[in-house]
């Protein structure tokens, strides 16, 4: 792609954005405009980078900006805008970061997407290959952006890459050499719009894959396996239900690879991580390291050495036998679920924050049983309320220290105090991570207030 003396609009100035802008000045674009709805005082390093020549159009996005352009990129999170939709329909080129990136990187990719657990595989398999001794790099909403390692990739590297339905929305040719597909359920519909169009999104991944390349899909998944028939590339499953021909799957407590040869490879008792989504997470990551080249022992003993990420059923601490666990992460009512049933013990359960446009009433059954009580925060929660009246006892707390000690008061010892919201965190933090540690400060400072009290 040449970029030399072109115009380009980069939309978006959060970390992507940058590093788009650094990119892009190297390659000696004639103009270079960032384009950002929030004000000036609102984003960081706006005057050190109009100091190499960037220009800034902020508070809005200008129709006339775009159609001025010979190409915008488009940072990851950035709706498609009727704005960009129009400049595009006229004929002006429209890419996301990542399909730049393609145009320019010389190594081996390697690529995860899904509804959920996408971070947690990622970096898995990221662990697992470098302790095989690979020259690997963690990229994507997990790591730094694609776009900051062009520089520095070469034929003998490999890059594994989280990516998004956001990041895939505005592609045309991006594909990596190993795509990872984990599950598909509602999520970002607010963004998309449909059910439809988010799947649209993800599976460009797999359309694009060619022949020699390699796509590993989850078995127990029915919109993923009915990609299978459609495959241009080498196929590979995982499965907790099935024997697969190629690929992973879970018998008798053990989780057996099939490829050149049938192998165990780890007993469930071995691996750290909680849930049985996280099995499916594990094998996903056996199956794509083992393609890549990493020897089992590594891959043994990385999974046994993984406890996963923060804020991802992160048990935070024990107070009078209660267990507070974050998993802050679980913006999907998919994920919620998974979470809950993580757990055999009785839940007082956190939800709330910015509802995604999904459907909260399959919660009713999901969590029946298994949740005695249920609280609720942020702009989503008479939404929730709505949907889940009647099945659990409900009760709104307005701040997190207000809903840390409801939550404790709620639960006896024994019981889990869980924070999985199924929403997104942006009606009050600026991301998961912000909320997550907010949560883990109250609770202990519950704990410590509690201990000042026994001690008074």
């Amino acid at each position: 792609m040449e970029l030399k003396n072109k115009k380009v609009v980069v939309v978006g100035f959060a970390r992507t954005g940058q590093a788009l802008c650094d990119f892009l000045l190297e390659k000696g674009v004639a103009r270079l405009t960032v384009s950002d709805k929030k004000p000036e005082n609102q984003l960081e390093k706006v005057e050190d980078y109009r100091k190499k020549g960037v220009e800034f159009d902020l508070g809005q996005h200008r129709p006339e900006l775009f159609l001025a352009a010979d190409l915008i990129v488009v940072s990851p999170g950035v709706p498609p805008l009727p704005e960009i939709l129009e400049a595009r329909n006229r004929g002006v080129k429209v890419i996301s970061e990542i399909e730049l990136a393609y145009y320019f990187l010389n190594c081996r990719l390697v690529g995860i997407t899904g509804s959920n657990g996408k971070s947690t595989t990622t970096t898995l398999i990221y662990r697992i290959l470098k302790n095989s001794g690979f020259k690997v790099h963690l990229t994507g909403n997990i790591g730094p952006p694609l776009i900051s390692f062009v520089r520095k990739s070469r034929p003998n590297h490999t890059i594994v890459t989280e990516i998004s339905s956001f990041q895939l929305e505005f592609t045309e040719k991006f594909r990596t050499d190993l795509a990872v597909f984990l599950n598909i359920s509602p999520n970002h519909l607010d963004w998309h719009k449909t059910m439809e169009n988010y799947i649209r999104a993800k599976k460009k991944l797999f359309d694009q894959q060619q022949p020699g390349d390699a796509a590993v899909l989850n078995r127990d998944d029915p919109v993923l396996w009915s990609w299978a028939r459609q495959k241009k590339s080498e196929l590979y499953a995982f499965s907790r239900k099935h024997t697969v021909p190629r690929g992973c799957y879970l018998k008798d407590s053990t989780i057996w690879l099939k490829l050149e040869a049938e192998l165990p490879v780890i007993k469930t008792k071995d691996i750290k991580l909680r849930g049985v989504h996280n099995l499916e997470n594990v094998m996903a990551a056996v199956v794509a390291s083992r393609l890549a080249g990493a020897s089992l022992p590594a891959i043994r003993q990385t999974i046994r050495d993984f406890r996963g990420l923060e804020h991802r059923l992160e048990e935070v601490r024990t107070i009078n036998r209660v267990l507070f666990v974050n998993d802050s992460k679980a913006t999907t009512v998919a994920a919620t679920v998974k979470a809950v049933q993580s757990y055999s013990r009785p839940i007082v359960l956190i939800l709330g924050g910015r509802d995604k446009g999904g459907d909260f009433s399959p919660l009713r059954r999901a969590l029946k049983n298994r949740v005695r009580k249920i609280l609720l925060i942020g702009e989503a929660r008479e939404k929730i309320k709505k949907a889940l009246a009647g099945a659990f006892p409900l009760e709104e707390a307005t701040s997190f220290r207000e809903l840390v000690t409801k939550a404790y008061l709620a639960a006896r010892p024994g019981d889990v105090v869980l924070l999985a919201p199924a929403c997104t965190s942006w009606d009050m933090f600026r991301n998961f991570e912000e909320r997550g540690r907010l949560f883990k400060k109250e609770v202990n400072y519950l704990a410590s207030k509690l201990a000042a009290r026994k001690k008074a």
